[in-house]
């Protein structure tokens, strides 16, 4: 399709100011076509597209283009060069001097001083000893020493810092130089990029039963192998960018290059994504590019001893609620800080892509504090909009997807910003995916303020299904959010108290364990099966994993009791929660066979209020629930798209998850050519109280 003619010079109205966003951005007409409500706003998305557009042209004429730029860690923080020396390299333009100390000068602070740059840049060079070795080994303790214009005298850690370690009782943390004679070397190629997007959110710390801090080692035997067995096919790895306070779940970053030494070395973190891509597991990480943590000592605060060197200065350079610093986006060396440490992730590491986090408080002014975010379009342009941030957002999916066609990014964005999901040639963000956040508030609603006969079908269809077209979501019935302290996991809601005496297969089947039982499930199902074009659960949640997520800190006595994963609890026989996870295997196995996630959305045919029933086709399956607490229906008659010969191919009443065994799974279900539900075809099934179903069409397969 050709681009439509500049207008001519004066116009200004609402058609010629259109018409200039269509000229000025190659793929606009195309998400005008599919959002028509967008169109006056079509301005906003030439503005963020020219600007994103000029920030690429300029890294371009200055620095050769977004692929070097990018690459800023292969000569910013400190690296052994061919010849033996050391060569390093800061940015600070608020310094007076730099100086680097450590080991190996005995911690004289001022011997080995930087020579002064434009720009705010710094370098040295270090010349190798006479055995042409390197003057600061692997291993060796460094810190970058600061003097400011006021006088004092700063000991930083690099903001290029790849491991750092805090020993002991230590109150911060020590940067270490690594570089190891014998890196770690990957053996497996990275999987491709999966058709349906099944995630197991996962933290390494605690994903031990024991009540302690885990390691990646530990990671890599013991639990990659559940998350195979289980059928995700992507791992979303959280609080690896190094934190100083692991209370902060890995969201208040010191060291943004460095992988979390609390686990272990960053060669065995590469062990564990080599080993899951041998697995055939793509693996994202959680990064954090939204704010960076208040530390000076040990993080990226005040590094140059003003308030003003990554982060806006004064009131806007911090988040009042997350007591952290705010980045300044549009400053040069941040957006190569930020688009390098992007690009560091991918090609050392060999993540497969990133979810990142607090996307909703980049994208405004005002963080999303206090903001309902009712759907309201003019909510999400105009000046409450960081373009700024948007504009460095665009710039890391293109990078992201220009290195590696097949990588994965998810926003976690509670507005619903349109286009973000959408290619940076429409104009939009460039995201893959985003979270449905709106599906776990719903659920966790329901449990608590309604009774379940109250329940409303339709409002839970509606908010399973109120996507934007075109623009993929990632569902969840629950995940980290609601498993921490302050909340209850769905199961605690569900069960409570009762999980501590009525688990074991031994005791009573109460009817609040029945309930829970049942429940559980068929509320996984419906969000897997309506709710996103993605899957994601956080660890141990899918067996219906008691309690809730503590770190160790001051109010609790620093314990670790709530701070594990009690996987133990599925593999012993004797308990229930083995129900729970048999059924998660087998529901995300059966969408790996049909492809729900990847098929379009689905085609809801009935959300009966007095019945408590819901039923939908997708992929070619027919989806049943009943959520009714005690009614069972006989002859139920369900509509279909398609004639032919139906079975069971899922059912929650099944023995081996917890259910009442209500079905006969050898039964036929024959279609007939009786319109049903603006269905051309329907057939009658029996659906017991507290059930879901999953049907399929056999003569389809055949």
């Amino acid at each position: 399709m050709a681009a439509p003619a500049a207008p001519a010079a004066g116009e200004t109205g609402p058609e010629a100011r259109l018409e200039a966003a269509l000229a000025d951005v190659p793929e606009l007409a195309r998400l005008l076509e599919i959002d028509p409500y967008l169109k006056p706003f079509a301005a906003d998305f030439q503005r963020r597209y020219k600007k994103f557009s000029q920030v690429l042209h300029d890294i371009g004429e200055n620095e050769g283009g977004i692929d070097k730029f990018s690459r800023g860690y292969e000569s910013f923080g400190i690296h052994t060069c061919s010849d033996g020396g050391i060569y390093c390299k800061e940015w600070a333009p608020g310094a007076e001097g730099v100086f680097l100390t450590g080991e190996f000068s005995g911690w004289n602070p001022f011997s080995h001083p930087y020579k002064k740059l434009e720009y705010g840049k710094w370098e040295l060079y270090i010349p190798p000893k006479q055995n042409k070795s390197p003057l600061i080994p692997h291993g060796s303790k460094l810190k970058v020493v600061i003097t400011s214009k006021s006088g004092e005298i700063l000991y930083r850690i690099s903001p290029w810092a790849k491991y750092v370690v805090r020993e002991n009782n230590n109150v911060n943390y020590d940067w270490i130089h690594w570089a190891p004679e014998d890196p770690y070397k990957f053996k497996h190629s990275r999987p491709k990029k999966p058709r349906s997007l099944r995630i197991y959110e996962s933290h390494v710390g605690i994903s031990s039963h024991e009540g302690k801090i885990a390691s990646y080692k530990h990671f890599t035997s013991n639990v990659l192998p559940r998350i195979k067995d289980l059928g995700y096919n992507c791992i979303q790895l959280m609080a690896i960018m190094e934190h100083a306070y692991y209370a902060s779940f890995g969201y208040q970053i010191t060291s943004f290059f460095a992988a979390s030494s609390r686990y272990g070395t960053p060669e065995e973190l590469k062990e564990l994504v080599d080993t899951a891509h041998s697995m055939g597991i793509v693996v994202l990480l959680d990064v954090v590019h939204s704010h960076a943590s208040k530390n000076s000592e040990d993080g990226l605060n005040m590094f140059d001893g003003t308030d003003s060197c990554y982060f806006h200065s004064g009131p806007r350079g911090t988040h009042d609620l997350w007591d952290s610093r705010l980045f300044i986006y549009s400053s040069w060396e941040v957006l190569r800080f930020l688009l390098s440490n992007i690009r560091w992730w991918l090609e050392e590491y060999c993540f497969d892509g990133f979810r990142f986090d607090g996307v909703t408080s980049m994208l405004y002014h005002h963080h999303g504090m206090g903001q309902g975010f009712s759907g309201d379009y003019n909510e999400y342009f105009g000046l409450q909009v960081d373009e700024d941030a948007l504009i460095y957002l665009m710039l890391a999916n293109h990078l992201a997807h220009t290195l590696y066609p097949d990588s994965i990014t998810i926003a976690e964005d509670v507005s619903g910003m349109p286009a973000l999901c959408s290619p940076t040639s429409q104009g939009g963000g460039g995201f893959d995916y985003r979270l449905a956040m709106a599906i776990p508030d719903k659920w966790i609603q329901l449990l608590k303020e309604f009774k379940d006969e109250d329940w409303n079908m339709g409002n839970i269809v509606y908010t399973l299904t109120n996507r934007r077209y075109l623009e993929k979501c990632v569902a969840y019935a629950e995940s980290h959010d609601q498993a921490l302290v302050g909340d209850k996991t769905l199961a605690f809601w569900l069960m409570d108290a009762e999980m501590y005496t009525n688990m074991s297969i031994l005791a009573p089947f109460t009817p609040v364990i029945d309930r829970g039982i049942q429940l559980h499930k068929m509320i996984r199902l419906i969000t897997h099966g309506l709710g996103g074009e993605g899957y994601l659960n956080f660890m141990g949640n899918e067996f219906g994993h008691p309690e809730w997520l503590d770190f160790p800190r001051k109010g609790n006595n620093e314990s670790y009791h709530y701070a594990r994963r009690q996987f133990n609890l599925t593999d012993d026989d004797l308990l229930r929660y083995k129900f729970l996870n048999n059924f998660d295997r087998d529901m995300n196995r059966l969408e790996e066979r049909c492809g729900w996630l990847s098929a379009p959305q689905a085609y809801v045919s009935e959300k009966h209020e007095g019945n408590k029933t819901i039923t939908f086709e997708r992929a070619g399956l027919l989806f049943i629930f009943n959520f009714h607490p005690s009614k069972s229906y006989t002859d139920y008659r369900v509509g279909t798209a398609t004639p032919g010969k139906f079975k069971i191919v899922l059912d929650s009443d099944a023995a081996e998850y917890g259910g009442h065994q209500r079905l006969d799974h050898n039964t036929d279900y024959f279609t007939e050519a009786f319109e049903h539900n603006g269905r051309p075809y329907s057939l009658l099934v029996y659906i017991p109280s507290r059930v879901a179903l999953i049907l399929q069409n056999v003569d389809l397969q055949n």
